[in-house]
C-alpha cells in the first residue's frame, strides 16, 4: 500500500512532440503524467479510451485510423460521420443543428481566417485528411477555449512527427455519373495552367481600371478613354461557353513522409511533409425558381432550368518541423492550401419582371487560399512536471479572388434568342482575411494528495479583413442595339469594332455611395482564464473555471476608390463588449468502465462579418443575392449537458446525452426584398431561441466464425440525435430587419413564434458497418448518413421558410493491401463510391400542394480508384 503522501513517478518521461499539437486543448494524459497515490485507490476504466479518461468534457474524437476507414478525403466528410453533426455545402459544419456562425474551427488550437466573402468560419473543406493526425469536437464548453461557442468547437491536430520513417505515394482516378465522360459546359478561360488552379494573369483587371482612381464611366473619363478600356476589358476566352462533349475523369497525386533524427543529449529532431493535388469535375442540372404564395397557388417570378460544370482544383502541402527534449518542445509547422473553382453556367426560362423568357450565360473563377504558420512550445519543469507551459504564435492569411465574373442575358424572340440592351456584366471581388494569434498557458499540478492541476492563461486574437467588388456593364450605345448586332455571337458583339464605334459601351456600375463593394472589417479580442481540474474525490472528476474576453468588432464601409470610410446609416458603430464566461463539468465514474457527465456553460456568437457589412455578394453555389445588416448584436448562450457512457469492450461504447440550448438575440438568414421582386438574402437578430435533444452513440466489433473472416472481425457503428428548436418572438418584441434603415418592426412580422431555429434538423442519424482483418489487410465499410430537413432561410413575410431537405446517403469504402513479397514495399488500392442511393438535392418553398423549387439537381454517384505505396 502507498503512502498518501507517496508521489508516483511520471508514466511517461518527456514530452511527445507534434507539429500542431492542440496547445489550446485542456491538460490532459500528457500532461496529467505526474499522479497522486490514495489508499484504496478502485480503477473502473479499463476500457475507457485514454482521451475520455483524461478530460471532464463531452467530446468526440476522429482519429487517423478513423480517416483512414471512412476514406473520408478532407475534414468536413470527415466530421459529417460524428455525432449531432451535419455538414452544408460539403464544408460548413453544423453542431447539434445549430448553424455554422455557432461552431469556431482551430488549427493546433490557433484560431482561423476564412477566404470566404460570406462567412467568418473557414471551410472544412479546404484541409485534407492527409494533412490530419485527427480532429477533436468539442461539445461542452472549457474556458480554455475562445468564448465564441455554440454548438461546438473543432480543433484540428496537424500531422504528428512520426517516431518511425515513413514515405508514402499515391495517386487516384475518379468520376461521376452524371459527369464523366457525359456531355458539360466549359470556356478556354486561361488555358493550361487552369487545371492546376492557377491564373496565369490574363484574368487580372486592367492597370488602366485601377490607375483610374474613378468610376469608368464617360462622364468621368471620356469617351475615347471608354472606348479602349471596353477593348482592353474584353476577353472571350473568359465568357464564351462552349460544349464539352465528354468531361473528364477526376485525377489526384499525392505523396506525405517524415523521419526523426537523434541528435545527442536527449534531442531528436523531427520532419514531416506532405503535399497532394486534386482535379476533379462535378455537372449540376435542374430547376431554379423563385415567387410568392397566394390564395390560387405559387406565382413564379422566376422558373428556370440550369446546366453547370465545375473544374475544382486543389493543391495542398503541410511541412512541419519539430524539436523535442526531455522536457522541453518547439514545433513549427506550415499549411498551404490553394483551391480553385472554374465554373461555367447557363439558365433559361421565364423571367417576370422582363415578361418573357430569358437565358443568362456565366462564367466564374474562383480561387481560395489559405496560409498558415504557427510555432508552439511546451515545457515542464519541477521533478515530477508540477508546472507545464505552453505557447503559441500563428499567423494565417486567407484570399479569395473572383476575377472576371461574368453575366450575358438574352431575349427569345420568335424562339431565338437574341441581346438585349443591358444586365451584360463582368464582376471582380476580391477578399482578404488575415489572424494574428498567440496564448500561453500555463497548468500547475497542486502539491495536494489529489490529482488536482490549476490552469490559467491568456490569449489574444486579431482578425483583419478587407473586400472589395466592381462591376462593369455593357451597354448599347444607343437606345438600343442595331438588329443586326442584336443577332451576333456573344464575342463579335463585344468586338473591338463594336467597342470604337460606340455601338457598346463600357459603364461602371459599381455602387459606391454607402460602401456596398468596398468594406473593412476587425475583430480584436483578448482573453485571460483561470480553470481548476481534476480529481475532487474518489471516481469524480471536475473542471470548473471562469474565462474573461473583451472584443472590439467593426465592420467600416468605405469608398472604392479613396478608400475613405463611408458615414451614414450603414456605418454603424462598433460592437464593444466584455463577458465574464463561466464554465463547470463533473464526471463521475460511478461503476466499472461507465461515466456520467454533467456540464453547465455561459458563451457568446458574434455577428459574422458577411452579416454586419452593406456589401452585395452573389453565392456561387446558389446564385443567391446576399446583403449585410450592420444592426446584429452579439448572441449570448446558456448550455447544459448530461451524458451517460459506458465502455464495455476495447473500442466498444454506448453513450447516451441530453442537451439544452437557451440563445438571447440569435442570428436568423431572412429573405428581403428590394423591390421590383428582386429577392436578397439579409440577416436579423431574433429575440431569443431555445435547443434541446437526445444524443445516441453505439459501437460493437464482431467475431464470426466465418472462414472467409478467419483473422478479422466485423464492425458495427451507429449515432442519432434527435433536437427540437423553438423560436420565441412575443406580441412586444421587435427586431431590426435588413433594408428597413435601421428601424425596429414587429418581430412576428418576420419570425413565426415557436418555430424552428434556422439550419436545425430534427433527425441526424448515421450507420457504419465494416470488416477488418489485418491478416489479409482487407478494411471495407459502408456508410449511411440522414439528416432531416432544416430551415435553410427563413421566407419573407406571410411567406413559408425556404426548406432544405438532405435526405439520405450511402457511402462505400473498400482498402484492400497486396502482398508482392517486399518488406519495405507496401502498395494497396482502396475504393470508394459516394451517394450511392443517388439523393437528390432539394431546396423547396411549400403550402399545401403548391411547390416552389428553389434550387434542386441530382450530384450523381461519386467513385474513385486509388493506388497507395508505402516504403
Amino acid at each position: 500500500m502507498t503512502s498518501p503522501n507517496t508521489r508516483s513517478l511520471p508514466l511517461r518521461h518527456g514530452l511527445f512532440l507534434a507539429v500542431g499539437a492542440a496547445l489550446a486543448q485542456p491538460a490532459l494524459a500528457e500532461d496529467a503524467a505526474v499522479t497522486t497515490q490514495l489508499d484504496a485507490v478502485t480503477v473502473q476504466g479499463e476500457y475507457i479510451p485514454e482521451p475520455m479518461a483524461q478530460t471532464a468534457e463531452v467530446a468526440s474524437f476522429v482519429s487517423r485510423e478513423d480517416l483512414q476507414r471512412t476514406g473520408d478525403g478532407d475534414a468536413a466528410q470527415a466530421l459529417a460521420r460524428v455525432s449531432g453533426l451535419s455538414v452544408v455545402g460539403k464544408k460548413y459544419v453544423y453542431v447539434r443543428g445549430l448553424g455554422e456562425r455557432y461552431s469556431s474551427a482551430l488549427l493546433n488550437g490557433s484560431p482561423l481566417p476564412s477566404p470566404e466573402p460570406m462567412q467568418r468560419v473557414v471551410p472544412l473543406d479546404l484541409f485534407p485528411a492527409e494533412a490530419l493526425q485527427g480532429v477533436t469536437v468539442q461539445k461542452t464548453y472549457s474556458v480554455r477555449y475562445p468564448g465564441e461557442f455554440g454548438g461546438g468547437v473543432i480543433d484540428l491536430q496537424g500531422l504528428m512527427v512520426p517516431e518511425e520513417p515513413f514515405l508514402k505515394l499515391d495517386v487516384g482516378i475518379g468520376g461521376n455519373s452524371v459527369t464523366t465522360g457525359e456531355a458539360g459546359l466549359t470556356h478556354n478561360g486561361g488555358g493550361d495552367r487552369d487545371w492546376w488552379g492557377y491564373d496565369d494573369g490574363v484574368r487580372d483587371l486592367p492597370s488602366e481600371v485601377i490607375r483610374s482612381g474613378q468610376a469608368v464611366t464617360r462622364a468621368n473619363l471620356g469617351t475615347a478613354a471608354i472606348r479602349q478600356l471596353g477593348a482592353r476589358l474584353n476577353n472571350p476566352n473568359l465568357y464564351v461557353l462552349q460544349q464539352k462533349d465528354s468531361i473528364d475523369p477526376d485525377f489526384s497525386f499525392g505523396a506525405s513522409g517524415g523521419t526523426a533524427f537523434e541528435l545527442g543529449d536527449g534531442l531528436k529532431l523531427g520532419v514531416v511533409g506532405v503535399a497532394s493535388f486534386d482535379n476533379e469535375w462535378r455537372t449540376r442540372t435542374g430547376e431554379q425558381q423563385n415567387g410568392v404564395f397566394t390564395a390560387d397557388g405559387a406565382d413564379l417570378y422566376e422558373d428556370y432550368a440550369f446546366a453547370t460544370t465545375r473544374n475544382n482544383a486543389r493543391v495542398n502541402g503541410l511541412f512541419g518541423l519539430g524539436l523535442q527534449g526531455e522536457r522541453h518542445s518547439l514545433a513549427w509547422s506550415t499549411l498551404y492550401v490553394h483551391d480553385t473553382v472554374k465554373e461555367t453556367k447557363s439558365r433559361a426560362g421565364y423571367n417576370f419582371n422582363v415578361g418573357g423568357d430569358i437565358r443568362e450565360d456565366g462564367t466564374l473563377w474562383l480561387e481560395r487560399e489559405l496560409v498558415n504558420h504557427q510555432v508552439s512550445g511546451k515545457s515542464s519543469f519541477g521533478e515530477f512536471d508540477d508546472l507545464v507551459v505552453e505557447w503559441r504564435l500563428a499567423s494565417s492569411e486567407a484570399r479569395r479572388n473572383t476575377p472576371y465574373e461574368s453575366s450575358f442575358r438574352y431575349g427569345s424572340v420568335n424562339g431565338t434568342w437574341l441581346h438585349g440592351p443591358g444586365n451584360n456584366w463582368l464582376r471582380f471581388g476580391a477578399v482578404e482575411d488575415e489572424v494574428a494569434s498567440g496564448g500561453v498557458d500555463f497548468t500547475w499540478s497542486l502539491p495536494f494528495e489529489r490529482d488536482l492541476n490549476l490552469g490559467f492563461g491568456v490569449a489574444y486574437s486579431d482578425n483583419d479583413r478587407e473586400a472589395v467588388q466592381r462591376t462593369f456593364r455593357f451597354d448599347a450605345g444607343g437606345a438600343s442595339l442595331p438588329q443586326f448586332n442584336q443577332y451576333q455571337r456573344i464575342d463579335y458583339l463585344l468586338s473591338d469594332y463594336n467597342f470604337l464605334n460606340d455601338i457598346v459601351v463600357l459603364n461602371e456600375i459599381t455602387a459606391n455611395n454607402n460602401g456596398e463593394s468596398a468594406y473593412t472589417g476587425k475583430l480584436l479580442t483578448t482573453a485571460a482564464y483561470v480553470q481548476l481540474e481534476g480529481e475532487l474525490a474518489p471516481l469524480w472528476r471536475a473542471s470548473v473555471g471562469v474565462r474573461y474576453e473583451d472584443a472590439t468588432q467593426s465592420v467600416t464601409p468605405r469608398d472604392i476608390f479613396s478608400g475613405e470610410a463611408i458615414g451614414g446609416i450603414y456605418a454603424a458603430p462598433p460592437l464593444e463588449n466584455d463577458y465574464l464566461l463561466p464554465a463547470a463539468t463533473i464526471t463521475w465514474n460511478f461503476a466499472d468502465n461507465q461515466q456520467l457527465r454533467l456540464g453547465a456553460s455561459k458563451t457568446i456568437a458574434r455577428p459574422q462579418f458577411r452579416e454586419l457589412a452593406p456589401q452585395q455578394y452573389t453565392d456561387p453555389d446558389n446564385d443567391r443575392l446576399f446583403f449585410g445588416n450592420p444592426f446584429l448584436v452579439d448572441s449570448e448562450l446558456m448550455n447544459l449537458d448530461l451524458r451517460y457512457e459506458w465502455f464495455f469492450g476495447a473500442g466498444e461504447y454506448f453513450t447516451a446525452g441530453l442537451f439544452h440550448k437557451r440563445i438571447d438575440n440569435p442570428v436568423e438568414a431572412v429573405i428581403g426584398d428590394f423591390g421590383g421582386n428582386q429577392l436578397f438574402q439579409g440577416f436579423l437578430n431574433a429575440p431569443e431561441a431555445t435547443l434541446h435533444g437526445v444524443e445516441l452513440e453505439f459501437k460493437k466489433y464482431f467475431d464470426p466464425e466465418a472462414a472467409w473472416l478467419q483473422g478479422g472481425r466485423l464492425y458495427f457503428a451507429t449515432n442519432y440525435t434527435w433536437s427540437r428548436s423553438e423560436v420565441n418572438a412575443g406580441e412586444n418584441d421587435t427586431v431590426i430587419p435588413p433594408g428597413f434603415n435601421g428601424a425596429p418592426q414587429a418581430a412576428r412580422s418576420f419570425v413565426r413564434d415557436g418555430s424552428r431555429m434556422q439550419g436545425q434538423s430534427e433527425h441526424i442519424g448515421n450507420v457504419q458497418f465494416g470488416v477488418e482483418n489485418e491478416d489479409v489487410d482487407l478494411q471495407a465499410t459502408l456508410v449511411a448518413n440522414y439528416v432531416s430537413e432544416r430551415i435553410s432561410v427563413r421566407g419573407r413575410a406571410g411567406q413559408p421558410d425556404y426548406i432544405e431537405e438532405p435526405g439520405t446517403t450511402l457511402d462505400l469504402v473498400v482498402r484492400k493491401g497486396l502482398d508482392f513479397g517486399y518488406r519495405h514495399f507496401k502498395p494497396s488500392v482502396r475504393f470508394s463510391a459516394r451517394n450511392l442511393l443517388d439523393t437528390r438535392h432539394e431546396e423547396y418553398q411549400e403550402v399545401g400542394g403548391s411547390r416552389i423549387d428553389l434550387y434542386s439537381y441530382e450530384p450523381g454517384i461519386s467513385y474513385d480508384l486509388s493506388l497507395t505505396v508505402e516504403f
